[in-house]
């Protein structure tokens, strides 16, 4: 299937997933344009970091179907490879390889997989340190680095594969209070640079700020969604109020 740029870059239709018995979403469907900033949030357990594991293929769905650039998700020829070129994703872990430096952990996934040119590569990984702001801790290993610097470092591991969509799944949740903000930062450059970016995320004030369009799911459906503004300030459902209630 061909796509082209008016089309949804990233478009979910009917989304049913389970674990075993217990099905976690329930018929979610969302567009996502080149360019967007999406913001999934809602309770623990309401499916949202589901949603975007399946966009990658690191969750298989029951029903439904997911098209990113044209590729469907859903099918059993996929090649998760080629899908995940296209689609970066970060997670609340950082799961950086404790014994490469913060330069080798950016440059193996281009190195290895895409079996790119070393010299190319190492230019890309540093001009990369510099877009997360992490100058002079290029031979730093992880283990020398402060959580929202690894968090960093596995944001420009992921860009280091020059993907179309960038997936964020919680990234501050495991940071202290004080590191949230520079990986934030990161995130919000990302997105006025024009990158496609889906987040699901706590930080509500990030979201109001940097998102086009926010999905309030809980209990594995989207029971509310719209722009910022109106979101945080006229949302109509019950349900979505309680929430904002409780976290604003």
């Amino acid at each position: 299937m061909t796509w082209s740029k008016d089309q949804p870059m990233v478009s979910i239709k009917n989304l049913h997933k389970s674990f075993g018995e217990l099905e976690v979403i329930k018929g979610v469907s969302l567009d996502v344009m080149k360019g967007e900033v999406i913001c999934i949030i809602g309770p623990s357990g309401s499916g949202k970091s589901t949603i975007i594991r399946c966009i990658n293929a690191l969750n298989d769905m029951q029903k439904g179907s997911i098209l990113v650039e044209g590729f469907e998700v859903n099918d059993p020829d996929l090649d998760k490879r080629e899908l995940r070129k296209k689609v970066g994703m970060v997670f609340q872990q950082y799961n950086l390889f404790p014994h490469k430096t913060a330069l080798e952990n950016i440059m193996m996934a281009p190195l290895l997989v895409m079996k790119q040119d070393k010299a190319d590569v190492e230019k890309l990984a540093r001009d990369l340190v510099k877009k997360v702001r992490l100058e002079g801790k290029e031979d730093s290993y992880p283990g020398e680095l402060s959580g929202g610097q690894q968090q960093r470092v596995a944001i420009a591991r992921s860009l280091a594969m020059s993907p179309d969509v960038m997936l964020f799944d919680e990234v501050t949740a495991a940071l202290d209070p004080e590191t949230v903000n520079e990986v934030l930062l990161a995130i919000k450059e990302l997105a006025e640079d024009g990158m496609t970016c889906l987040l699901v995320t706590h930080e509500m004030g990030f979201a109001r700020e940097v998102a086009d369009h926010i999905y309030f799911t809980d209990k594995g459906v989207i029971v509310e969604h719209g722009p910022p503004a109106t979101f945080f300030d006229d949302a109509k459902d019950p349900r979505t109020k309680e929430f904002l209630s409780q976290i604003l």
